[in-house]
């Protein structure tokens, strides 16, 4: 289950079908970026794709020596241009792929309006969702619901990317989902609904134990999201933003022209890939051996290309070290920038008092350091906020509860209206009332062992104490444990057996620190499989 190589696998096909020839791929706003995630311009480039267009663009040149591979997502904007394009054709023949289920009745618009016989094809291929990491996707939603309830447009898209994803990944699975959440039953439902109608797509080879679909929802653990990270990707996201795998370091100071935008991706970038699950101390010093290697590679300025074989070894050379002399100076400034961040904004302080909230129940203490904090310059308004809405929701019902003071600490802070609004909105969203699960004390005699057992041992790391509430999840999703009174099946047939290939989905957005999750029981579970999807994933300003 990998769901890069999924939506990767449908592009080639798309551009192998279409066989040889110059192309030009025609996409709108949404499969622009989904392609992206998967493919760099390069590779495409090296397929006979010459040209990047999108099917919204006015001012298209005719060039019917190009064929036209479309992939578009099936909506009624996308097939509207698709008529207009139909009726007066720039390319020469067209491939149409679009990304969900597409209506029998558009199909049918699309063929009235082919006059000229141009279309060569028309297919559904699934890649409806934004392939993040080999187990992470996303559908770049922000704000899916209204209140308690789903946005009906948002549910819809939802809906159709998560069926997308089991299409993809070629699942018809169970679904389970929290009870808690009126939102995540609705989502079941439609996904159900959606299976239960298009029962000839989803028919694939059983398997001995079927999938499982878990739908879980954002609010039963609002703090994960507002921790400080300390592992390469997730720090990245948290301090700088990764917006479909770029990162905007235009308001880096002194930054160089070329390095305003930067791309992080796994598939092209090996340091990325060998460093993106470690934390910020090791990342340090992999930068150093990189620069080292990297000086080592570097052609001597003095290098005399006397014969044509040392012309040709230099030659040969130049490319490779080109891209390694890029790869460094992208590493260097992102984690340069990191660097600055966290001492400009004290985050190791502020995060060791952060997993002392998530993590630990001595209330005093807590209070007092976030007061502490507080009072220190050097942190700023929305890390001081974040930890208010921390306290907020581990000591919400606490005897001694001194919300109202920390409140009145920050408005003495000079922190704005709109930041201290949101540690009310934080306990309404995710607050205990809401919960349908205990984030903070575990009741059960083995849960309390396990909490003074670690108490004991001591943290390795202070800054990452804390687990995401997924972990337990999972865990107990896994060993046949989860309850089925707080994660009921949808309709009467349960699973027997234990899951091997599980879909979580988290409306509200997952975390880059629940992906971290994800993909350490992937490595540890024999025979278990995790995929986790969100509407989007997170930092704390999302």
């Amino acid at each position: 289950m990998n769901v890069v190589f999924a939506v990767k696998q449908y592009v080639s096909k798309m551009i192998e079908d279409s066989g040889p020839g110059m192309k030009v791929l025609l996409m709108d706003k949404e499969t622009t970026g989904i392609v992206s995630m998967v493919y760099t311009q390069s590779e495409i480039l090296q397929k006979e794709v010459y040209l990047f267009e999108r099917i919204d663009s006015q001012n298209r040149e005719i060039m019917k020596h190009l064929k036209a591979i479309c992939f578009l997502r099936p909506t009624k904007e996308n097939v509207d241009y698709l008529i207009q394009e139909l009726r007066r054709p720039k390319y020469s023949i067209y491939f149409i792929y679009f990304s969900n289920v597409i209506s029998k009745s558009d199909v049918k618009s699309l063929a009235e309006a082919d006059e000229q016989e141009v279309v060569a094809e028309v297919q559904e291929f699934y890649g409806d969702y934004i392939a993040v990491n080999p187990h992470l996707f996303s559908l770049n939603i922000l704000g899916c619901c209204q209140g308690r309830n789903w946005d009906p447009a948002q549910l819809s898209r939802t809906t159709q990317g998560l069926t997308a994803l089991l299409l993809s990944l070629k699942k018809c699975p169970m679904i389970r989902y929290q009870l808690s959440s009126e939102a995540a039953k609705r989502l079941a439902e439609c996904v159900k609904q959606v299976i239960t109608k298009e029962y000839e797509l989803f028919e694939f080879r059983r398997t001995e134990v079927p999938p499982l679909l878990l739908i879980l929802d954002r609010c039963d653990d609002a703090i994960t999201p507002l921790l400080n990270q300390w592992t390469y990707q997730a720090m990245v996201h948290e301090l700088l933003g990764i917006n479909n795998n770029r990162i905007d370091l235009s308001r880096v100071p002194g930054i160089s022209k070329d390095l305003r935008e930067v791309v992080l991706s796994a598939e092209n970038d090996e340091f990325y890939a060998n460093n993106m699950y470690l934390n910020f101390a090791e990342i340090g010093s992999n930068i150093k051996n990189l620069m080292e290697d990297f000086q080592k590679k570097k052609p001597k300025e003095q290098q005399k290309l006397e014969s044509i074989a040392d012309m040709k070894a230099f030659v040969e050379n130049y490319p490779q070290f080109k891209k390694m002399s890029g790869t460094v100076s992208k590493h260097v400034t992102v984690v340069g920038e990191l660097s600055r961040l966290v001492s400009e904004r004290n985050l190791l302080e502020v995060s060791e008092v952060e997993q002392e909230l998530a993590c630990q129940n001595d209330h005093s203490s807590a209070l007092q350091n976030v007061k502490r904090l507080l009072q220190n310059p050097k942190v700023t308004e929305f890390d001081a906020a974040r930890l208010v809405m921390l306290y907020a929701l581990h000591y919400e019902r606490h005897s001694s509860n001194s919300l109202p003071g920390l409140i009145v600490d920050l408005r003495n802070k000079g922190v704005s209206e709109k930041y201290r609004k949101l540690v009310s909105a934080v306990v309404e969203y995710g607050g205990k009332r809401v919960r349908g699960s205990d984030l903070f004390s575990p009741k059960d005699a083995v849960a309390i062992t396990k909490q003074f057992l670690k108490g004991l041992k001591g943290v390795e790391n202070v800054y990452t104490q804390h687990q995401p509430f997924l972990h337990e999840t999972l865990d107990h999703l896994i060993k046949g444990k989860l309850k089925e009174n707080l994660y009921p099946y949808l309709g009467p047939s349960t699973l027997r057996d234990r899951p091997q290939d599980i879909i979580v989905f988290v409306i509200g957005g997952a975390t880059y620190e629940e992906a971290l999750t994800v993909y350490t029981l992937n490595r540890t579970t024999p025979g278990v499989r995790i995929v986790l999807g969100g509407t989007t994933v997170h930092n704390t300003k999302r």
